[in-house]
């Protein structure tokens, strides 16, 4: 009888623990996808950035040879990511798909001047930034304008930085709920084991000896959490590597490492800190509290 009570004992024992890791290793999912978010944060701003693209209207008189030469003397810039030449022909299909394949009759030769289209290091792309570079290509004699939207430059900024914000107000949010919830299930998997706490006290235990055994525990399951937790967010990546191969490259792999870290650390000091807590306020109730 007794043998089949205490299975039954450790068969809900597993079973608490088994959900409550489950539980942890959710919320720590959640922590894992908001810090890959929040390391990689540079790297989409940049991202963004460096497909602004900014047009080097060139003089009407100008070869396609000179052309091409200045389009390697461009590149040659420390400012410049890289630059695509846009001939007289591919300026002129592009306006006819815009406006109509009639536009260009009421011209006897082609407005469209051939053209160089770049795009900037992330570094350079600002409004004051930009005026700059716009000064130093507009220098040369081929060049007559060099075009692009202010008003996307600052939106984007502006955007990119309200975005930060909004991930970093997210990302404190997502830690105080996972440290609640992660705090109730160490609660009520602890809480199920107050009558054994209350047995321990009443043959002399000390308090740092009632907590060890629990908090040996709780070590071992912010990490086992947090290894599930790593293995469902390498699997999203996996994922996303296959289904939405350019959005992965936005994401530095090299940081992953550091996403790990805080998932284990946050498994570990929300674990231990919450089992601490609950056990201390454990063993202090009295016999008439263990029952509510």
């Amino acid at each position: 009888m007794h043998n089949g009570e205490n299975r039954i004992i450790g068969r809900r024992i597993a079973n608490a623990y088994l959900s409550s890791v489950i539980s942890i290793s959710l919320v720590l999912l959640l922590v894992g996808v908001a810090s890959l978010l929040l390391v990689n944060a540079g790297s989409v701003s940049d991202y963004f950035k460096e497909n602004m693209q900014v047009s080097v209207l060139l003089d009407t008189d100008v070869s396609e040879p000179e052309a091409l030469e200045f389009r390697k003397e461009l590149e040659s810039m420390p400012f410049i990511r890289n630059s695509a030449y846009v001939s007289k022909e591919q300026g002129a299909d592009e306006m006819r798909s815009l406006l109509g394949d009639d536009f260009l009759d009421v011209f006897e030769t082609s407005p469209i001047p051939a053209s160089i289209d770049v795009t900037l290091m992330a570094d350079y792309v600002s409004t004051d930034s930009l005026e700059v570079v716009k000064k130093r290509i507009e220098g040369f004699p081929l060049v007559d304008e060099v075009v692009y939207q202010r008003s996307l430059v600052d939106a984007l900024n502006a955007n990119l930085s309200r975005i930060s914000l909004v991930i970093g107000i997210f990302i404190g949010l997502l830690l105080f709920i996972s440290f609640v919830l992660i705090n109730n299930t160490v609660r009520l998997n602890v809480y199920a084991r107050r009558f054994t706490i209350h047995t321990m006290r009443l043959v002399g235990a000390t308090r740092s000896f009632i907590r060890g055994p629990f908090m040996v525990q709780a070590v071992f399951q912010g990490l086992f959490a947090a290894f599930v937790a790593i293995i469902m967010l390498l699997a999203i990546l996996f994922f996303i590597r296959n289904e939405f191969a350019q959005l992965f490259g936005i994401f530095r792999l090299d940081l992953l490492l550091t996403v790990m870290g805080i998932v284990i650390a946050a498994g570990l000091v929300i674990c231990v800190t919450s089992t601490y807590f609950v056990v201390n306020k454990l063993v202090s109730l009295k016999k008439d509290e263990l029952y509510f």
